[in-house]
């Protein structure tokens, strides 16, 4: 694809790095296809060679090109990004229009660890971590019915599963809740835009957050599954006939 379908750049090599970025995991380029060669980028955006390089300098560190002398520059595919770097994930934050195959491997990785987070957390919540899920959840129930709140709801949302992975009280679960905090925000934005009511995700996260409480890890994990269930329906990952028999 063409560079013009990019925003205008300011700002130097890691606000480069960014814009790039974003774009690959927007689906901008697919992966195997070549990248903008350095001296069309440089041109575009008005930059240095040598700040183009530092840009795709950080790109390749994050798995998404890889640069060959001879053979120019080509996207990797997909299973070569290191989603879980640091970088990744600010560049994935506010990005609501992510590639939907990563739409895809991100949910898949959430229907198998989340059940095992909210079974975990409903064995070592503290008191602290249960006012944090209900308080998240409260803030969920007052901005659902009106559209103009569909952004703070997802925000309240996104900061129940923080929460969830928080409760676990394991070191690496929390971390990985930490980094795949920007790509639960994509997807529960996108899963939103889906649906005209929350009436049904509310119920499934009161059935999680009531898993927990009740120290019920077998719950905690089925009710779990049912709102990543609901997620893959409002995203068009499955159909729901097909999903739900």
């Amino acid at each position: 694809m063409s560079l013009n379908a990019l925003p205008p750049h300011s700002g130097g090599a890691i606000n480069l790095a960014r814009l790039l970025a974003r774009a690959l995991l927007a689906g901008t380029w697919q992966p195997g296809e070549l990248f903008p060669k350095e001296m069309d980028i440089s041109n575009h955006f008005g930059v240095s060679r040598n700040q183009v390089r530092n840009a795709l300098a950080s790109l390749t560190a994050a798995g998404l090109i890889e640069r060959t002398a001879g053979r120019g520059t080509q996207i990797r595919q997909m299973s070569d990004w290191h989603l879980l770097d640091p970088l990744m994930s600010e560049w994935m934050t506010g990005l609501t229009n992510l590639d939907p195959e990563l739409i895809r491997a991100i949910y898949a990785f959430r229907f198998s660890a989340e059940p095992v987070v909210a079974s975990l957390a409903a064995l070592a919540a503290s008191e602290d971590d249960l006012d944090r899920l209900r308080a998240a959840f409260e803030g969920m129930k007052r901005t659902a019915t009106d559209p103009a709140d569909r952004h703070q709801h997802a925000e309240y949302d996104v900061m129940f599963h923080d929460a969830t992975y928080s409760a676990s009280h394991n070191l690496v679960w929390r971390q990985m809740g930490h980094l795949l905090r920007p790509s639960i925000m994509a997807l529960v934005h996108g899963s939103q835009h889906q649906t005209s009511t929350l009436d049904d995700s509310l119920a499934r996260h009161q059935a999680v957050l009531d898993g927990i409480v009740h120290r019920d890890p077998e719950a905690a994990a089925a009710a779990a599954k049912e709102v990543l269930r609901r997620t893959a329906i409002d995203l068009g990952i499955v159909n729901e006939p097909s999903f739900t028999h």
